[in-house]
């Protein structure tokens, strides 16, 4: 459809845009400046675009167009080079193998598509993953022992690239017989007392922390509680009536377990990959925005579309007898 534009149109422009007029970025380019005229107006022609404004003395301003421009001929360029590196990495035979980590509270079906992208771009390429908590698999990523991981946040390092993947909406899980089950959506203090089933603290203590600090805010006050240390103890634990818990929008249940959302806050889980920002696999930034297009959940509109028909249905059943769980992987997440 657009056969007509070249990267190098993207370069010319985004340089006359930066530099802020004709003469200065073909002196940077090392070209002639008709020529750069040349370019910019047939591009803007063919795409029916405006990309900046002549001022006086020679400078340019950028439109709104022109400002966005910016932004995404510098991702297209950068993934130009990616693409490249990637290439060239895989012909001097610098990609033999792959180490990916998971946390055990990252969705399963996300990791396994991480790890499917990366066979189907070298299908020779052995797909070693790793299980792990989000310090240790950073810690691992820092030595060289993993080269990419998927974790939930929060995480901070100066050598570590975060890209993040998804935000996903907690709700309260709770027992489908519980008197709170009643009700379509809970108040904040309806955890009071009751939510007292976590993530054991030290697997994520950050994110346990952060927690604390999001409940404190909604006048929430977690005393005594049980631990944790995978996600299917945190339904089991709640089927055995031992409280509620806070999990993923969207999480497969066992049968005598419902989810209710929580009114009036903002609380969600944040999922990242991770990579050291120079000692990495070349194909792994080339994942990266893979994954950013093939992830299960691809937008929040379609998260906020989820959870309406869920509170529906949710009012619309609380009277019926237990369904039948589906079929899938039980995914239990922290907040972020």
């Amino acid at each position: 459809m657009y056969e007509w534009a070249e990267l190098r149109h993207f370069k010319y422009l985004l340089t006359i845009l930066e530099r802020q007029g004709f003469r200065a970025a073909a002196e940077e380019l090392r070209t002639a400046q008709p020529n750069l005229s040349v370019q910019a107006r047939q591009f803007q022609e063919n795409a029916s675009v405006r990309l900046f404004r002549k001022m006086k003395g020679g400078r340019i301003r950028p439109t709104d167009t022109g400002v966005a421009f910016k932004v995404l001929a510098r991702f297209l360029l950068e993934t130009r080079d990616e693409v490249l590196d990637a290439l060239i990495a895989i012909e001097r035979g610098e990609v033999s193998s792959v180490r990916f980590g998971c946390t055990p509270l990252v969705d399963p079906g996300l990791f396994r598509i991480f790890c499917d992208l990366h066979k189907e771009i070298l299908p020779v390429c052995p797909v070693r993953p790793t299980h792990g908590d989000t310090a240790h698999l950073a810690e691992e990523i820092l030595s060289g022992k993993v080269d990419a991981a998927i974790v939930t946040l929060p995480l901070r390092h100066q050598d570590l690239r975060i890209e993040e993947l998804s935000r996903d909406r907690l709700v309260v899980c709770l027992r489908r017989d519980d008197p709170l089950a009643v009700k379509a959506s809970l108040q904040a203090s309806d955890l009071q007392v009751n939510l007292t089933v976590l993530y054991h603290p030290q697997r994520h203590p950050d994110a346990h922390a952060r927690l604390l600090e999001l409940l404190a805010d909604a006048g929430v006050q977690i005393e005594e509680y049980s631990c944790a240390s995978h996600p299917s103890e945190m339904q089991a634990l709640v089927k055995g009536g031992h409280g509620f818990a806070l999990i993923r929008e969207g999480t497969t249940l066992d049968e005598e377990l419902t989810t209710r959302p929580v009114v009036g806050v903002d609380w969600t889980v944040d999922t990242a990959l991770i990579y050291h920002k120079t000692r990495h696999p070349k194909t792994v930034p080339i994942l990266a925005k893979q994954l950013l297009k093939k992830r299960p959940q691809d937008s929040k509109e379609m998260r906020k579309s989820n959870a309406s028909v869920a509170v529906q249905r949710s009012a619309a059943t609380r009277n019926r007898p237990p369904q039948p769980a589906k079929d899938g992987p039980v995914q239990m997440t922290l907040i972020g």
